[in-house]
Parts: C-alpha cells; structure tokens; sequence
C-alpha cells in the first residue's frame, strides 16, 4: 500500500506490472477502474508468443498482472478487450507485420479488462498531451523506484514522441507498456514503447539515449472506444462555471438530467439522485475533453416537455450573453480543449487524407502574430496546437475553425473529398459553439480570394507556387573517433509530411551512411521535379566532418554514389540555443539589404570574431577563409550569432579564395546558395586535372530562413518554444 501522498501518488495508484513464468516482462496504466492500457508486444510477451504476433488472444489467454505500489504480492489477472487490440504494423494504413527491430512503427496497443475489483487504493491515472518544456520519468517493469529514467521529450515524429534520456537507470527491455509521468503537471503524458539504445563504445559526453513513446493523441486516434481518461483536477476558473452554469441550467431535474447523460458520453458512473451543480462540474473537470462535452450536451439539452418553460426555445437556454458567460469559463477552466472527443476523432479522420498543406505554413498563417510557435509535425499537431488559442480579439471565427477552412480550400484543389466533408465539419463544430454561420463564410470567402491568384492551371505561369523541394535529413551521432556514427534518416516530401525513414544503431562508416541515403532516396522519395536535398544534422563539435564529399562504393551499375555532385548537400547543426535563435530572427529581418561578411586569419581568436559578428548583425551569408585547424571555432561561433549560411573550404585559405568565394554567392538569392555550391563542387569533379579548383572540398553549413529546422534530436530549436 501507498503509505503517504507524493509527488508521484497518480502513477504508484495507476502503475500495473505485466508477468510471465513469474517475472515482469513489461508494464502498463490503469485507465478506468477496470481497465489496463498498455503496449500490444508486452501482452504477447505476457502470453508466451511472439512479440509482434497479430492475431487476437483470445478469452481462455489470461494475463497475469500486479500493481505493484498498491497491492505488492497480490496477483490478479485480466483479458484482451477484443474491439481494442490493435498490435503492431509497419504502416499506418496498412496490416502489414512489423519487420523485427523497425522503427517506427504503428498501432502496438492493448487493452486489458480486470477478471475483478482491482486493490483498495487503486485510481486511474490522469491523462495529458505531452509538452516538450517538461521533464518526464518511466518506472521499469517491477515498479521499484530505483530502475527510473529520466528524460525529456524533444520531437513529435507521429505515431511516437523521441525524447532524450537525460539520467537514471539504463534503458532496457521491461519498460515498454508502462506510463510516461509528467511530475510536474501530474498526468501520464505517453505510453513507452521502444528504444534506440546508445552504442556500447559511446564516449563520455555522446548524444542521449532515445526512448520513444506514444502519444496521448496517438493513443486516442488508435483506440477510439476507449473511455476517455481522467485528467488532473482543475481548479482555476471552476467557480466562474459553476456560476455561469447556475444562470443557463435552472432547476434541480435539469441538473440531474444533465449529469446523467454526461456521465452516459464519458462512461462514468451517475450519482443519480444525489447529483448536484457541484458534482456534473466535478465530472466534467474530471476526464479528458470532459469541458468540451458539458458544453455540447448542455447547448443541445432539451429538458423534459412538463419541465419545459411556455416560451421555451429549443437549444437556447438563458440569455446569449448568459451562453458567452458559460464558454469563457470553460475555456477558464481547460484552455486546451474545444471540441469533445467525437469532433476531435472525426477531424483526424479527415485530416488522414490531406496532403496538401503545409502544418508549419497553415500554423503561421492563422497565428501570424503569435511570438513564438509550437513545434509541430503534421495537420494533428496544429488542431491540437490551436485548440489551445482564443478566439483573437475582434475574430468571430476561433482559430481552430480557421485553421480548418483553410486546410479545406487548399485540399479543394486535389478535388472534393476531403474538402466538402471539411466544410461541413465546421458547419456542424460552429453551429455547436455559437459562431455564427454568416462569419464562417465571409472568413472561408476571403480565405478563398486570397488563394485565387496562387492556382493557375497551366504549370509555369505567372503567380504559380512551384512544389518545395524534397528533403532527406540525416541526424548524424558520430563516435569518439569521428569516423563510425549511428543514425537516423528523415524525409521531408513538400514540405508536409516529416517521417522517420531509417535508424542504425550499431555503428557504421560513412560508405554505409551514403549507402543508406541512396536507399531512402529510391524507395522513400520522389524527386520529380525537384531532386533532394541532403541535410547532415550534426553537433556543432562534429562541423569539421567532410560529409559533403563522401561517396558509396562503386557497387552497381550506376557507379559510385556521390550525394555531394548529384544533390545539394548542405550540413546544419543541432545546437542553435535561444540566443542563437534571436541572432537569427533578426539576420533573418535583415536579409533583403544583407551583406556577405569575410572571417580570416585575423579573426582566429574567438572575441575577435564574436565582435565582428556582433558589429555586422545584418550578415546572413559569412565567409570563413582561415586556416583549417581554426574552421571549429569561427563555425562554433558563427552558429552561437545565428548566421544563416556558412561557406568554407576545408583545405585552402588565403585572400584570393575569400574574394573567390565571394563572388560565387554574388548576386545569388540565399536560396539559390546550395545549387551554386554543388554545381561548384561538379566543376571540380568534371576537371580531374585542376587539383587547384575552389570547389573541391567546398563545405556549406545552411540554416536559412526557408529551411528551419525540424524538430530533430537533440533539437535546440525546441528550446524557443513555449
């Protein structure tokens, strides 16, 4: 038993131990008084079978479990609920078996409902999106305290949130299933569920350990029937409901009435006649989009026809502003939540099939004076990002509503599905909140105007938008000598959908990298019009690698693959810090009337360079031209002042390469920089005989405004994010 309340109370009365031939395999949460969410590989490991088996266990397949905080020697026993077995698949729309070891992958969730009444003592857990500023810990499967990890979340990369392992036990086998606890905002904020282990050889000081997780979204999208978790217990603004409610709910049946259909939609138990104001708030306060649901059921409540006043209208109880009064304090009370759990699963139901729109772009565009914007990684993450903003002052339509009208006519183009059932989702969302139809439309007409002179037909023709380049990302994590790396590789394809396409944990050599990106370029890529960027991600110790020349082996037809020649490969850094983040923003501001700025033998000593970058911070473009064993600390440096775009030769120095490099960015667009370089660098190729040719080992570090970063591991662009 718990002896006293602690910081993690919620997770020791929630946190359940699966077992098997008396061990704990793997761990999970209890949701519901009767109901264990937890990993579907677990429960196969639970069962005896193969991890990644796809059939469902069936009744006669009991799972034996513990709560190991609660009731330590107490073993109980719980089954598969059939309509909520979704074991793990390759893809998101597909069947397809998991590949042992693939990363990522989807579905792998399970849930189990108890043979009995779980210990005394026993809650389920408060439930929570995730935040990226939150420190978060995981308990092994035995529950004991001591095997506890540490880590942050740094990316959402759907279905999975990564997060970087900051300390504690080492992460192994037995943590999956089990909840990811947010202490510092109470609430299970994921549920683990694989890891990319460190290289054994890894020196003091590597990048983090990654442990993956999914998300609390993902695990609704994937269990739709699942009841909808509790939540911490709000306090701010709960008087102004309970308030704002006495004036719209009047007479003690309609409040019993009430409470019981909320109780009904949350699955939750009704305490019938001794329900009160108190305890209908309580409930909705108590649950995920619980807010949401009050205020749908109360607007749409029809009381019973002998309760009814003679000058009842239907759907309008109180006055309007009686109605404005109840939306304010609800949004008081949970400012994240505005739609209730089917509006939520029906809008990603819709968004499964845009591929359109850009999440970042879509984002700016509805909040462009919002000072710092949330990391996202797909249409999801913007709903949930603006769910959590206000209507803007003087805006009748709230900024979710018009993140969805613009979504549709941007999908429109691709034809009518999924535009048309868009529309008609914020039709149905709108008239369920009060805003009024007359303001949707001006806003979906003006939205709509705007984008007439962006759609012309014939492709080429003036005001046409060409598609954004493809991009592959390759999160470099070299080893102690610099020559061996595991990775991770990405795609970005126009610019909407950012995927992980491969992880290599054991350590490889810089042909297997080359070798790895040719793979993902063929099979993950499609390079018409546009052929791929390449981006090597790299901590800012590791700038002096030479990954823009290394090549495959000649192991085909088409002879050895030089990424460097055929692509524009470009190498940014993962460590830019809030104050790089504000030096950027503002050569970012400066760029139309930018200037190129010369660092040289002279500006070796790291004050001196810092007070060149310091005088001319309206530089965008920096040229270093020392020499090579000082390139570490004027990148270093460049990075630290937020400069956009660093070009250096890794060999050569001296003034008549300086003015060299100068004028190949001449009168070129900041854009156009990484096309001069990689032209450069096959003019050197194509000219064997010239050994003195700049571009041999011409190197571009690019971070320029039209390429912000990703959200990538150890991202500290996260950091500029609320």
């Amino acid at each position: 038993m718990i002896a006293g309340a602690g910081p993690d109370t919620p997770l020791q009365q929630s946190f359940v131990s699966l077992r098997h031939d008396g061990r704990a395999v793997g761990a999970g949460v209890l949701v519901a008084e009767r109901l264990v969410l937890t990993c579907a590989h677990v429960v196969n490991s639970a069962l005896g079978r193969d991890r990644y088996a796809q059939d469902t266990p069936g009744g006669s397949d009991p799972v034996t479990l513990r709560l190991p905080l609660v009731a330590a020697g107490r073993e109980l026993t719980g089954r598969v609920v059939r309509e909520m077995w979704v074991p793990p698949r390759a893809t998101a729309a597909t069947s397809a078996p998991v590949r042992p070891g693939q990363v990522p992958h989807h579905g792998d969730l399970a849930v189990l409902e108890l043979d009995g009444i779980p210990p005394a003592g026993a809650e389920p857990a408060p439930f929570l999106p995730h935040s990226y500023a939150g420190e978060t810990i995981a308990l092994w499967a035995s529950g004991n305290p001591l095997p506890t990890v540490r880590a942050v979340p740094r990316v959402s990369a759907p279905p999975w949130i990564a997060l970087d392992v900051l300390g504690g036990a080492e992460v192994a086998e037995g943590f999956s299933g089990g909840p990811l606890w947010d202490r510092a905002r109470q609430a299970v904020v994921g549920l683990v569920v694989a890891v990319h282990q460190a290289p054994e050889t890894a020196a003091p000081g590597s990048p983090p350990t990654t442990m993956y997780a999914l998300s609390v979204p993902a695990i609704e999208a994937e269990l739709p029937t699942l009841p909808p978790p509790a939540v911490p217990t709000a306090r701010r603004g709960v008087q102004q409901l309970l308030t704002a409610l006495e004036r719209v709910l009047q007479g003690h049946e309609a409040v019993l009435d009430c409470e019981a259909r909320l109780a009904a939609r949350l699955g939750r138990t009704s305490a019938g006649p001794a329900a009160d104001l108190e305890r209908l708030v309580g409930l909705a306060v108590g649950v995920r989009r619980g807010i949401p649901e009050l205020l749908d059921l109360v607007r749409g409540y029809e009381p019973p026809p002998a309760a009814r006043d003679p000058h009842h209208r239907p759907g309008h109880h109180g006055a309007r502003e009686d109605w404005e009064r109840l939306r304010r304090a609800a949004r008081t009370v949970r400012p994240g939540e505005y739609l209730t759990t089917r509006q939520r699963r029906d809008l990603s139901g819709l968004l499964a099939h845009c591929t359109r729109t850009d999440p970042r772009t879509l984002l700016e565009r509805v909040l462009p004076h919002a000072p710092e914007l949330p990391a996202v990684a797909g249409l999801a993450d913007v709903m949930d990002a603006l769910e959590g903003f206000s209507s803007l002052t003087g805006a009748p339509v709230p900024p979710l509503l018009q993140g969805v009208v613009r979504i549709s006519v941007e999908e429109s183009a691709a034809g009518a599905y999924p535009s048309e059932d868009l529309d008609a989702w914020v039709e149905r969302v709108g008239a369920r909140s009060g805003v009024d139809e007359a303001a949707v439309s001006q806003f979906r007409a003006d939205v709509v105007a705007a984008a007439a002179p962006v759609r012309t037909p014939a492709a080429g023709a003036p005001g046409t938008t060409a598609p954004a380049a493809p991009r592959v990302q390759v999160e470099l994590l070299p080893a102690a000598t610099g020559r061996r790396f595991t990775y991770q590789i990405w795609t970005l394809a126009d610019r909407r959908t950012h995927r992980l396409a491969l992880v290599r944990d054991a350590e490889a050599g810089s042909e297997q990298v080359v070798d790895d990106i040719r793979r993902v370029l063929r099979t993950e890529v499609r390079e018409d019009p546009e052929t791929a960027l390449v981006e090597y991600f790299l901590p800012s110790a590791w700038l002096g690698l030479d990954v823009d020349s290394w090549e495959s082996p000649d192991g085909d037809e088409d002879g050895p693959f030089v990424p460097g020649i055929t692509r524009r490969v470009v190498v940014r850094t993962t460590e830019r810090s809030r104050e790089s983040y504000a030096g950027w923003k503002q050569r970012t501001a400066a760029l139309p009337h930018a200037k190129r700025l010369v660092l040289d033998e002279r500006h070796t000593d790291r004050m001196v360079a810092r007070a060149q970058l310091e005088v001319h911070r309206d530089a965008g473009t920096v040229i270093v031209c020392c020499p090579p064993d000082h390139h570490g600390t004027l990148l270093r440096q460049c990075v630290q002042a937020g400069v956009h775009t660093v070009l250096w030769h890794r060999a050569e120095h001296g003034a008549q390469l300086a003015r060299d490099l100068l004028d190949l960015v001449d009168g070129a667009d900041h854009t156009e920089v990484p096309e001069v370089v990689r032209l450069e660098r096959a003019k050197a190729m194509a000219e064997p005989e010239s050994t003195a040719h700049h571009g041999r080992r011409l190197s571009l570090l690019y971070d320029a405004p039209d390429h912000r970063p990703p959200q990538l591991a150890p991202d500290a662009w996260v950091l500029t994010q609320p």
